[in-house]
């Protein structure tokens, strides 16, 4: 699948929610907002512990766990006994996260900040200048919601 961030209305919108001061994961999930039926805050509050790996533990990156969100929303199963709708929601899930991965090399914080350490403090950095110039997190949250859009177009 070829994403190109700057073709995606959703990439602009989860960059620029990240950049008002939403995690990671915050940004993906409400940047796709249009495509469900939860309120605002619901959404935020609900996406809020995925955000830097998952409460900064550095594992799963945000921005991919946004987009499972919003791919669980859109497409996820409810029934338990379902078997072949647990088994395509599964693909559907590998399938985003490759797309991610052949792009990044990982779908994981830690790998992806090159940090040595598996968990970091709780304490969120302040975003500033900074920040912005040594984290690729901007960039991750716009081609996170660029694979959702394009998966959505073609899938639709």
């Amino acid at each position: 699948m070829k994403v190109n961030i700057e073709e995606s209305m959703y990439a602009e919108k989860a960059m620029a929610l990240f950049k008002q001061g939403f995690n990671c994961a915050q940004a993906v999930f409400v940047a796709f907002e249009d495509k469900y039926n939860i309120d605002r805050k619901t959404a935020l509050m609900l996406s809020s512990s995925f955000g830097g790996g998952m409460g900064r533990l550095r594992e799963v990156c945000g921005a991919v766990s946004g987009m499972f969100m919003v791919a669980g929303l859109l497409y996820g199963y409810y029934d338990p006994d379902d078997y072949e709708k647990k088994k395509s929601h599964y693909k559907r899930i590998q399938h985003l996260a490759e797309e991610f991965k052949l792009i990044n090399g990982s779908i994981v914080c830690r790998e992806l900040l090159n940090l040595n350490t598996k968990t970091d403090s709780p304490s969120p950095e302040k975003r500033t200048t900074t920040y912005y110039q040594k984290r690729p997190c901007v960039q991750l949250v716009g081609l996170a919601a660029a694979i959702m859009e394009q998966y959505i177009l073609n899938n639709s």
